[in-house]
Formats: structure tokens, C-alpha cells, sequence
């Protein structure tokens, strides 16, 4: 029997699994490399990510190659590191491209930037991502854990669409989805189609049907798309959503959900021109995730913050 691919992928970079990473001084002879879980409330849940401390100056080209052989929904490389400004330059890799801005490789590369360049704790960190500089605070969760808060660009509103449009798409029917809101495009930097429905039922029945969704979006901002509904399957959390796209089912967005938290409030899903909400995600492919949004509308300005917990799972270096 032949190995795996993550068996293929493990032997080749001889990556260790550890518990704790500073148990594990990484070699400087290759590019460190780590793997991480975001929005994790413990290890093995959440979206995967790898970070790589690009300090052999990689082609594009190599990155994308890397990503693809990961096959986590991105991976980052840091490029750039001052230690003094804590600022960290960093770009970010799907399988089938670049993004200018991603939820939870901002947070992820930001853990690992503090707990393994940093070395220290401290209160806030900024990333230079191609949208812009993203800036990471640090908190403690009250199980103790560190809680990693991002705040993202403020969000820009885009076009409506119909239900009789986009239903179809997710083998749903126009009356799964809540007309009380609107069918939008939403950015804080990745544009993302925020659809409400009305139950959980129908957000578990989603089929996406990929080349539908690709040929409609060709002229819109928007690619993929974030569905949500006021059913959670778990106590103490507000929603649940599920974010699809034409290569995989995502664990956990940040962008897409701080699109979510800016149309929340924009459209006042709460009565309020504030949240402060516990979303669920990633249970559909076995990997429950929890991601924290807030956001508040002030005069006329929207600012959006999401926030999760990071657990490191792998250190090595890539050889």
C-alpha cells in the first residue's frame, strides 16, 4: 500500500510533531516552517494553516508550488521582519492563487510571528499584507488561552442579487433564503456573497454546484460565497455559517466572517448597531471552528474586529 499524500508530504520535509513549541529549536540550515490551527478552541479543530520564514528569498512561483503541495485551504510565507516596529511583511497562498487579505492566515502567521520571532509576549503585532497593514492584538480568553484579535479594513458594500438567482447555485430553493436581508457582496478586503438563510436545515443541505457559481460571478466582485443562519448547533454561540468554493469547504473564513460581522451591523441582524458574537463553522467537514466577531457602526464608519484562538501543531524546516 502506498503512503498518503500528508504521509508523502510529512516524510519528505521530516517535519516533528510536537506539544509545545518551544521545546524544539528549529535549524536555521532551511526555511523554518510551521503548521498551525486558527480559530481553534483546541488542537486538531479549526483551519489549518502553514506559515514559512521565507529567509531564502522564494520565486512566486515556489510559493504557489508549496501551497499546492500543503493543500490547506492557504499558506503564508514571511518575507520581511522588523523585530523593533514588530511588523512582519507576508503574502498569502491559496492552492489556485494569491489573496490580497485572509482571515485566518492573518492570525495564524501573527501567533507565529509573536511565539517564534518575537519570542516574547506582547500586546499587538502588525502584518503587511498586500491589502494593507492589518494589525493583531493579544488577549487572554477567559479559559486562559490566548485570543488573537485582528482588526480588518472597514467593509465596502457591494451589489444585491436575488434569491431566484443565487438559490439555485446551493441546490436550495429561493424559500430557504431569509428575504428580510439582502443577498450581498461584501468586502474588508476578499470579496465574499453574504446569503442569509432561515434555518439550519437548510444551511447543512448546501450542495454547491461549482461551474454555476464560477459562471455567474465572472462580472461580479464577488467569487465565493458566505451562508449563515440564527440556528447554531451549539449553546453560547449566535450563528452558523459555511463558506464553499469551487476546491474545497473551508473550516473557518476570517474575511468572509468579518464581511459577516460589517453586514450584520449594517443591516442591523441584531436590532443593534453593535455586535459581539460567537460564530460556528467547519462541523460539516469535521473541523469545528469558532470564530469571534465585533463590530460597531460609528458615524457612518463600520469597524470590524475577529478574533480566534491558535494552537501550534508542527515545527520543522523545509529542506
Amino acid at each position: 500500500m502506498g503512503l498518503s499524500h500528508p504521509q508523502r508530504f510529512i516524510a519528505h520535509l521530516f517535519v516533528k510533531l510536537i506539544s509545545r513549541a518551544s521545546d524544539y529549536p528549529v535549524s536555521t540550515l532551511g526555511n523554518p516552517f510551521y503548521i498551525v490551527d486558527v480559530f481553534a478552541e483546541a488542537k486538531l479543530e479549526g483551519n489549518q494553516l502553514a506559515v514559512v520564514i521565507d529567509k531564502e528569498g522564494w520565486p512566486t512561483e515556489k510559493m504557489q508550488k508549496f501551497t499546492r503541495e500543503m493543500n490547506f485551504s492557504e499558506s503564508t510565507f514571511i518575507t520581511g521582519i522588523d523585530l523593533e516596529k514588530r511588523v512582519f511583511k507576508v503574502r498569502i497562498f491559496t492552492p489556485v492563487g494569491e489573496l490580497p487579505f485572509a482571515g485566518h492566515p492573518t492570525l495564524g502567521t501573527a501567533y507565529v510571528a509573536a511565539k517564534e520571532l518575537l519570542r516574547k509576549d506582547v500586546p499587538d503585532l502588525t502584518l503587511d499584507l498586500r491589502a494593507g497593514m492589518i494589525p493583531v492584538t493579544f488577549q487572554t480568553a477567559s479559559d486562559g488561552q490566548p485570543l488573537l484579535w485582528m482588526k480588518q479594513l472597514s467593509p465596502e458594500f457591494g451589489a444585491v442579487h436575488r434569491a431566484e438567482e443565487i438559490a439555485p447555485m446551493f441546490c436550495l430553493t429561493p424559500s430557504d433564503i431569509d428575504a428580510r436581508f439582502p443577498i450581498q457582496e461584501v468586502s474588508t478586503g476578499v470579496w465574499f456573497y453574504i446569503v442569509p438563510l432561515k434555518t439550519r436545515e437548510a444551511l447543512k443541505k448546501i450542495k454547491l454546484d461549482a461551474e454555476k457559481l464560477k459562471a455567474y460571478s465572472v462580472d461580479k466582485k464577488a467569487k465565493w460565497p458566505l451562508l449563515y443562519c440564527p440556528e447554531p448547533e451549539n449553546m453560547g454561540n449566535d450563528l452558523k455559517v459555511r463558506m464553499l468554493n469551487d476546491w474545497t469547504e473551508d473550516p473557518a473564513t476570517g474575511s468572509a466572517n468579518g464581511c459577516l460581522a460589517g453586514y450584520l451591523v449594517k443591516h442591523r441582524y441584531f436590532g443593534s448597531p453593535k455586535i459581539d458574537i460567537r460564530v460556528e463553522q467547519g462541523a460539516e467537514i469535521n473541523r469545528p471552528s469558532i470564530l469571534y466577531l465585533r463590530a460597531e457602526e460609528k458615524r457612518g464608519l463600520i469597524e470590524v474586529n475577529v478574533g480566534g484562538k491558535v494552537a501550534m501543531i508542527a515545527r520543522g524546516e523545509l529542506i
